[in-house]
C-alpha cells in the first residue's frame, strides 16, 4: 500500500453505478456492514443463493410467495427461530433447511435468501415486473466447485460485459472486471474498499462492502443471529 500513488487512489474513491461524486473515506469496520456475511455464504450459509430487489414499493413478503412460500408462514409472521423449531433438530440458526428461505427489507432492497432453486423461480420474471421491481442482484454460491457468481439486472437489461459474472479471487490493486465496462463502477467501489480498509485481506469481504458502498446492498445481521429474520417453508407444490 506504500506504493500506491495518492493520486490514483483518489481516482477510484468513487464508487456508485452512475457516476455519483466520490465518497469520504469510509471510516469504520466493513464487516459491521454487508461484508460481514461474505465468509460464511462462500462455505453456503447461511444460505446459497442471497437475492435482492430494488423498485417502487416492492414487497418482500410478496416476493417470498412469488417465489413459493409458504403463504401460511408468510401471513404468520415465521421467522427463523421458529422454523429451527419446528424441525424439531438443534440445528442452530446457520444450519438452515434446503426446503426454507428467508426475506426481510434492508434499506433500499427486499431480499431472499435460498438453497435450491424456490419452486416458484418460473414465474419471477413476468411477476417481479408487475410487482414494481427495477433492479434485481442475485449471489450465488457453490462451495464444492469453488464458483461464485453475480448476476445485476437494471430495468430489464443485465449490467455486465460478458453474461453472469463470476466473483473470483483478484490480485489487489487490479480491476477484476472490464476496465471502462459497465461494471467500472464495482471496480472502483473495490479499490476504494482496498485503500478505506488496508487490514481486510479477504477478497469476498472487500468485493461484499464495494457491493454496499456502490449499490446498497445490506442484511441485518442481528436479525439473523438472533433468528428474528423473516422466513417461511417452500409451500407443497410449489408457489405462483
Amino acid at each position: 500500500m506504500d506504493r500506491v500513488d495518492p493520486a490514483w487512489g483518489r481516482r477510484f474513491r468513487g464508487g456508485g453505478p452512475d457516476g455519483e461524486d466520490p465518497a469520504p473515506p469510509c471510516g469504520r469496520d466493513p464487516l459491521d456492514g454487508f461484508a460481514w456475511i461474505a465468509e460464511s455464504w462462500r462455505e453456503q450459509a447461511p444460505y446459497t443463493s442471497l437475492a435482492f430487489f430494488r423498485g417502487e414499493d416492492v414487497s418482500a413478503e410478496g416476493i417470498a410467495l412469488l417465489y413459493g412460500a409458504d403463504p401460511g408462514q408468510v401471513a404468520v409472521g415465521t421467522r427463523l427461530a421458529d422454523l429451527t423449531d419446528m424441525t424439531g433438530a438443534d440445528r442452530g440458526h446457520w444450519s438452515t433447511d434446503w426446503d426454507s428461505c428467508c426475506f426481510g427489507q434492508a434499506g433500499d432492497w427486499a431480499f431472499l435468501l435460498h438453497h435450491d432453486t424456490p419452486p416458484g423461480a418460473r414465474a419471477r420474471g413476468e411477476g417481479l415486473a408487475g410487482m414494481g421491481v427495477s433492479e434485481t442482484v442475485h449471489l450465488s454460491a457453490c462451495s464444492a466447485k469453488a464458483i461464485y457468481t453475480l448476476d445485476y439486472l437494471r430495468d430489464g437489461h443485465r449490467i455486465d460485459d460478458d453474461g453472469i459474472i463470476e466473483l473470483i479471487h483478484y490480485d489487489r490493486g487490479r480491476t477484476p472486471y472490464v476496465h471502462g465496462g459497465r461494471l467500472d463502477f464495482l471496480n472502483r467501489a473495490i479499490r476504494r474498499a482496498e485503500l478505506d480498509h488496508p487490514g481486510t485481506t479477504d477478497e469476498f469481504s472487500l468485493c461484499f462492502h464495494a457491493l454496499e458502498t456502490s449499490l446498497g446492498l445490506r442484511l441485518p445481521r442481528r436479525d439473523f443471529q438472533e433468528g428474528t429474520v423473516r422466513a417461511a417453508m417452500w409451500a407443497p407444490g410449489g408457489g405462483g
